[in-house]
């Protein structure tokens, strides 16, 4: 469900706010060319690792049937792990690292995880934006100045008040991977439905 996916993206955002701006090493240049090179061998070696899989298995294309959509979620996750391709959560959350690793405070880097949520198409059922910048707006008022991410003193007390806003909502981390899952299955369902939907046309097509 919505509720679902919001809070795997709310659990994600609160435990990976209060995190520095440090970067990992960065591998050796490489030229244009061998670059370039890479990235197509790479995108080509993955393209046929997910081809390999879906070839093998047999999917039902029927999102109404809790069933299909269960073996279809399995399918998608094996060509993931095998091909080394994000899950949508991942992908939340490398979305959350790299537009943020650079911003300096706190109510800037909230405004982005908001723009993040509309642009992926997750509501906000549960809130927790307003919930989350009311606790930000409590935290300022007390330090009497706009809180930065470096500021330690600051972050804890807004750490604080994020999991009483966690508690408010009934999100746990221990129970991230149960969110997770389901917005796989959310995905997996809105999939099929795409693959019906071309294959009814298709059909149609062929009759004419």
């Amino acid at each position: 469900s919505g509720k679902s996916i919001l809070r795997s993206n709310c659990a994600d955002s609160v435990r990976s706010f209060a995190k520095g701006s440090g970067t990992a090493p960065s591998p050796p240049a490489l030229k244009g060319d061998d670059l370039l090179k890479g990235i197509f061998l790479d995108v080509k070696k993955k393209f046929e690792t997910a081809v390999g899989i879906l070839r093998k298995e047999k999917i039902t294309i029927d999102p109404e049937d809790p069933n299909a959509v269960n073996n279809y979620a399995k399918i998608m996750k094996t060509v993931r792990e095998k091909a080394e391709l994000y899950s949508e959560s991942q992908k939340i959350k490398y979305a959350i690292e790299s537009r943020t690793h650079d911003i300096p405070d706190a109510r800037s880097y909230l405004l982005v995880l908001k723009d993040i949520r509309a642009k992926r198409g997750i509501p906000d059922e549960l809130g927790a934006e307003d919930l989350m910048m009311e606790a930000l707006n409590k935290v300022e008022k007390e330090l009497k100045k706009p809180l930065l991410r470096n500021d330690k003193k600051g972050m804890g007390l807004l750490k604080a008040e994020f999991d009483k806003v966690n508690q408010k909502l009934g999100i746990r981390p221990e129970d991230l991977p149960k969110y997770e899952e389901q917005l796989d299955l959310k995905i997996a369902k809105a999939q099929l439905e795409e693959l019906k939907k071309e294959a009814v046309e298709a059909m149609e097509t062929q009759k004419k």
